[in-house]
This record gives structure tokens, C-alpha cells and sequence, in this order.
């Protein structure tokens, strides 16, 4: 049996001296006091994001970073120009551009950063960002694998710095998805047995032909913990773009649609089912086949993979369905009748960005907060290794590992890329200036 102190020791961070204490790089904030931000990855979701937080008078984008040029130059002239013609600048220059994230965290103006990369690289800039002392919304499935949660929950909690995981369903939507959590809590369906989270297959073996790298792209970059492999436009389009690129079907990038979308719906059913802070206890796969998946509970509910989009929770009494755009329930009285007192443990937020920027200003709870985004991811996680492995997964939630499964146990922590290890890049944020001492060193001495 793997224990989980094996893993905190020999996978993460281990190598480095608690002796030396970490001391924030964040600038003061504007003239105006807005919380300056910073963007790493501005593709379509990154871009999303970038429009909405220019939006809101009380931030101020003042870096942004992506490994494609047309996009990394497009981003920051839509923040120049933004800000040049709020303040009349017209060659306002105050947003930089990297392709580097490091150079973007060891800007000493950012107070917190926006992450909106593919899934193989949340792990490693919400490590650093945390040890820098910025707040962090990373977008989701939090990580690409088990371990990397425990170890970004573990960091924030020691830096304090405030956290969103980007399961917007939480918040927005109309209210739909909290509705459906206070209902189930409630008891108003009876005894709940069944949830069927209907979202897309688990991921694939990536097996696209290589193609020419464009121009300007720095595709090692891209590539970076994940195994090297030939350029191709699926995993990173040239230029801009409107649409998510697949990369999120490959396990070398992502978890596939059972972890893209799933990533929201599973979230949903841990919520409603009162689970954020431990998962299943055995994972079934079908005989075949990519959909049909059981998640069993300590509790005896047993959750599938497949079915109607969205969430369908299966009690004694009734059944209730939600999605994005519909809840239902057999029987309509109870989607009509006020709750008397509805679980006060549900956090209400009509913005999940918001929410994000009050609780950095106000210390207002968060409502995806790392612990809920790593269990959630989990679940997408304990999914693919279902049916990767094909055979019956026992998991303990409390210790986060595979009682007596080494092949299983295998999976927690992906290999990293050399250079691009957790420890090793921690290394370089957190002491930059020796680094650049060394390297002087280095060329005097040749």
C-alpha cells in the first residue's frame, strides 16, 4: 500500500528547506486601488475570462501570457486599448506580454492570476502562484491527476492566498444547480439511490500525425510536463480561434469529455449528495464499451456515468433532473413549494468571478474553493482509471490512495517532463534572484 506521506515526501516538494521563508513580490495595488490580474492562457475560455474582468472597474489586467503569438499580441492590445480609452492614453502601454508564465508570476505588479491553460498545466502555475502569495482562479478539472490536488489545496493553505476553482455551475445558471442541491439535501425526493451524470467518454491515447510548428509558437512550452510529441493545430490552433480545442480528449493533456464536462456535473452530484470533501469508495466499469461506469458510496448511492446531460438524481420518492437550461421533477409540487429551511451550508453566489473578488477583498466564502475543485476532479480521475484499467477500483477517500493496488496506485501523480516537475519549478519562482546570480556565475566562469 502506497501512504500517503510516501507521496508528500518523494513527489512534491519535498526537496526544498522550510527554512527558507517566502516573502509576497506583490506591488501595491493602483492609484485606484484595483486588484491587478494576470492571465495565463488566452485562448477561448482564457479570453472569456479576459472580457469579463475588463468589465469591472475594480480590477485591472496588467499582464497576460500564452505560447501562440497571435493570440499573446491579441490580448494585449485588447487591454491596451481598453484602458488607453478609459483614461485617454492613446499609446497606452501598461499590459506585458509573456510567453512564459514564470516571467508573468515574478511580475512584481500582479496581485493575483487567472489560469485558463490546458488541464496538464494547472498543477505546476497554481503551485507557484500560491508560494508568490497571488490569489488564483484556475480553471476546470482542477488538475490531470489525483495527487496534484491534495498538493495545491496543501499550498494555498499554507499561503492563504484565495482560490476559485472555475465550476461556474455553482453560481450562475440561474440558480438551477443550487436549487437542485438544497432539494435533494432536503429530503423532498425520499432516499436518494441513483445519480446519473450524463457527459461525454473517457480520454484516449493521443495518435495525431505531426505537423509543422506555425511560426512563433513555442510548442515546448505547450507541451510542457506532458511526454514530447510532434506539433499538431487539434491540440494548439494557430492564431485565434472560437472554439475548445481537443486537446481535451487526449489522457496526455486532459480526461476527455468525462472530465471537460464532467468536471461541472460530477461537481453538481458531490454538492447536491453533501460529498465535497469525500468521494466514492468503489469504481465498476461496464463489461464494455465507454459509458455506463458505477461510482458506489459509502452510503450505498450509487452514481453512473451516462445517461441525459446534466444530473438526474433517482430518489424513492421522486426524481429530479437538471441541466443548464431545464430542472424537473416528476413531481411538480415539489419544485413549487418553497423550502422551509433550505441547508445554509450552500453557499449562494449569482457570479462565480465575483464571488472569486469579494472573498479577496471582503474574505467572503468561496464557493469552489481547491478541497471542493480536487474532489470533484477526483471523481473524473477514479472514472478514467475505471475504464483505463478496466477492472474494479476499491478507493479510500480519507487517505486519497488504492488499499493494497500498486498498478492502480501507479496513476495518483502523473510523470512529469523533466524540467517541468512540481519541486523544480517551485525552485525557480521561489528564488529567482539566486537563480540569476548562478547564471552570471556561470557565464563568467565559461
Amino acid at each position: 500500500m502506497i501512504q500517503r506521506r510516501e507521496f508528500n515526501k518523494t513527489l512534491f516538494l519535498g526537496g526544498i528547506s522550510g527554512a527558507f521563508a517566502l516573502s509576497s513580490t506583490r506591488g501595491d495595488s493602483a492609484a485606484n486601488n484595483r486588484l491587478q490580474l494576470g492571465f495565463i492562457g488566452v485562448g477561448t475560455m482564457g479570453r472569456g475570462h479576459l472580457g469579463s474582468f475588463l468589465g469591472m472597474n475594480d480590477v485591472q489586467v496588467v499582464s497576460v501570457c500564452d505560447v501562440e503569438p497571435t493570440r499573446l499580441e491579441d490580448a494585449k492590445k485588447r487591454v491596451n486599448e481598453k484602458y488607453g480609452k478609459e483614461s485617454g492614453q492613446v499609446n497606452y502601454q501598461g499590459c506585458t506580454a509573456h510567453e512564459d508564465f514564470r516571467d508573468l508570476l515574478n511580475d512584481s505588479r500582479v496581485d493575483a492570476v487567472v489560469i485558463a491553460t490546458p488541464d496538464h498545466w494547472h498543477a505546476v502555475p497554481c503551485v507557484m502562484a500560491a508560494r508568490l502569495k497571488k490569489h488564483i482562479y484556475c480553471e476546470k478539472p482542477l488538475t490531470h491527476s489525483i495527487a496534484e490536488g491534495r498538493f495545491i489545496q496543501k499550498e494555498v493553505a499554507k499561503s492563504g492566498v484565495v482560490f476559485q476553482t472555475g465550476s461556474q455551475q455553482r453560481s450562475e445558471f440561474g440558480g438551477k444547480f443550487r436549487l437542485a442541491a438544497q432539494l435533494v439535501r432536503s429530503g423532498r425526493l425520499g432516499k436518494i439511490k441513483t445519480v446519473r451524470v450524463g457527459v461525454s467518454g473517457p480520454a484516449v491515447k493521443c495518435d495525431l500525425p505531426t505537423q509543422e510548428i506555425p511560426p512563433g509558437t513555442n510548442w515546448d512550452m505547450w507541451v510542457g510536463p506532458a511526454p514530447m510529441r510532434g506539433y499538431n493545430e487539434i491540440l494548439c490552433p494557430k492564431g485565434l480561434h472560437r472554439h475548445f480545442p481537443a486537446w481535451r480528449n487526449y489522457w496526455e493533456y486532459a480526461g476527455g469529455g468525462l472530465a471537460d464536462m464532467g468536471a461541472h456535473h460530477f461537481d453538481i452530484a458531490q454538492w447536491a449528495l453533501n460529498m465535497d470533501h469525500t468521494g466514492p469508495v468503489k469504481i465498476i466499469p461496464p463489461a464494455s464499451g465507454s459509458s455506463g461506469l458505477k461510482f458506489v458510496y459509502a452510503n450505498g448511492i450509487e452514481m453512473f456515468h451516462g445517461g441525459p446531460s446534466g444530473c438526474t438524481f433517482e430518489g424513492t420518492d421522486a426524481v429530479l433532473y437538471v441541466d443548464r437550461s431545464t430542472i424537473t421533477c416528476t413531481k411538480e409540487e415539489i419544485l413549487k413549494t418553497p423550502l422551509e429551511k433550505p441547508d445554509p451550508s450552500i453557499l449562494v453566489a449569482d457570479n462565480h468571478r465575483r464571488n472569486w473578488l469579494d472573498g479577496i477583498r471582503n474574505g467572503t466564502p468561496i464557493i469552489c474553493p481547491p478541497e471542493i475543485g480536487h474532489r470533484s476532479a477526483s471523481i473524473c480521475h477514479l472514472g478514467n482509471l475505471g475504464y483505463r484499467l478496466n477492472k474494479t477500483l476499491v478507493w479510500d477517500p480519507a487517505s486519497e490512495v488504492f488499499p493494497n493496488d500498486s498498478e492502480a496506485n501507479r496513476f495518483l501523480l502523473r510523470e512529469y517532463r523533466s524540467p517541468w516537475t512540481l519541486e523544480e519549478q517551485a525552485r525557480e519562482v521561489r528564488f529567482p534572484r539566486i537563480r540569476a546570480i548562478l547564471d552570471r556565475v556561470r557565464q563568467f566562469r565559461d
